[in-house]
């Protein structure tokens, strides 16, 4: 599933392409994703997109008028390509612009989704209980510890608890809990104000890794030129089913929260 880094990959690909462009025609070959495209967005025609934001693992695109929210869901990917390119399979969004791209959102799976929202997007009901951005000011040791110190959940479930921090998901939890010497499972309450810290920053760094390698292709997810995300290369222990890169030892596998981990027994604790 795309996480924040590949949002955040898709959103600088194609920001610079759409912004102050005016929307020609709106193509809707598919409306039944996660929710059915609602009515609003097929009468864009003449709306002009302002800017394109992230919000967590959701891009918000800021119209003259209104505002539309996308998720890549689980399969979801966005590319800005000629108008009259022919269409690929599941590729079910097309805007046209008025400088002749059209921006194509293709997505197999069909969990994304394209909401329009009249009034503040921050204000949606899927947006507004969100915690603060894992690469934002407000996300720091203090209050990370404060979420830990009474939860007996492992610290893994925590830092992929959106209401306590966004987009940090399954790959890159389980990459910044390798970096900071934790064990997935462990009681977030058991883990010192000092190792929490490790952690924050443990975060931070593997974010900025994965954006500057255009996120991590393991299925479906393409960046805005359709190239995968590079990350994969860079993976520590997510998915390795060998040996510690750093000390040898045979990678343990694990499932938290229904979802695979991943750690080393000896070089996290």
């Amino acid at each position: 599933m795309p996480e924040l880094p590949e949002v955040e990959t898709t959103r600088r690909g194609i920001e610079p392409q759409v912004c102050g462009q005016r929307i020609d025609a709106v193509v809707l070959r598919e409306t039944r994703l996660r929710w059915p495209i609602s009515a609003e967005v097929a009468r864009l025609e003449g709306r002009r997109i302002l800017d394109v934001s992230r919000r967590g693992k959701y891009l918000i695109m800021r119209l003259d008028e209104g505002s539309l929210i996308w998720h890549l869901g689980m399969s979801g990917s966005m590319r800005v390509l000629p108008v009259g390119t022919a269409a690929q399979l599941h590729e079910h969004v097309e805007l046209q612009l008025g400088n002749g791209q059209a921006l194509k959102f293709r997505d197999p799976r069909r969990f994304g989704a394209l909401l329009y929202s009249a009034t503040s997007p921050l204000q949606h009901p899927l947006l507004r209980e969100l915690g603060p951005e894992p690469l934002g000011d407000q996300f720091h040791a203090e209050y990370l510890h404060r979420c830990c110190r009474q939860r007996s959940a492992a610290i893994k479930n925590v830092l992929m608890n959106s209401h306590i921090v966004v987009g940090v998901g399954n790959i890159y939890a389980s990459e910044a809990l390798y970096r900071a010497g934790i064990r997935p499972g462990r009681a977030a309450r058991r883990v010192s104000k000092p190792r929490i810290a490790k952690l924050v920053e443990a975060v931070r760094q593997t974010l900025h890794s994965a954006i500057a390698c255009g996120g991590t292709t393991l299925q479906d997810f393409t960046q805005a030129d359709g190239n995968p995300g590079y990350f994969r290369q860079e993976l520590l222990v997510y998915g390795n089913k060998a040996d510690c890169k750093v000390c040898g030892t045979p990678i343990k596998h694990v499932v938290l929260g229904q979802r695979s981990s991943y750690y080393c027994p000896q070089c996290q604790s």
